[in-house]
């Protein structure tokens, strides 16, 4: 693999802990695609992971308590001809997955007042739209 797959900042995922699992792929192909297992299914166990602070491991088990199965996080990687490249796939899109999943919340939103010169204008605009539909109206026109 080409080296560490950086979740965020000195955090990685640890190669110890990915499960691996390679089947072979659906779809149309040819001769080579009967005999080689080139799909991908990679396993993380974040429930019992060290890897991610404890902070983090809380935060990506209720944001990805959906996609949990005993607490382990399945990605599948199916689209290249290749194993190799379809194992990049696979942890890139695990790595992409735990960085978003453990992503701190945004900042509240601090509510704002509209500016008074802003909502005059749009009163403003208001009465003149008005005014120029109630012109057409069928006043005059018979």
């Amino acid at each position: 693999m080409s080296g560490p797959h950086v979740i965020r900042g000195s955090v990685s995922l640890p190669e110890a802990e990915l499960v691996w699992r390679f089947s072979r792929s659906s779809g149309p192909g040819g001769q080579h695609v009967n005999t080689t297992d080139t799909a991908v299914e990679l396993r993380f166990d974040l429930a019992r992971t060290d890897a991610l602070p404890e902070v983090w491991k809380q935060r990506a088990l209720e944001r990805l308590a959906g996609r949990l199965t005993d607490g382990v996080v399945t990605v599948r990687a199916s689209e290249h001809r290749s194993q190799w490249r379809n194992r990049e796939a696979a942890a890139v899109r695990l790595a992409a997955l735990l960085a978003e999943a453990t992503a701190p919340p945004p900042r509240p939103r601090r509510p704002t007042r509209i500016p008074r010169g802003i909502n005059e204008r749009r009163l403003r605009e208001k009465k003149q739209r008005s005014e120029t539909k109630r012109g057409r109206s069928a006043r005059g026109w018979d």
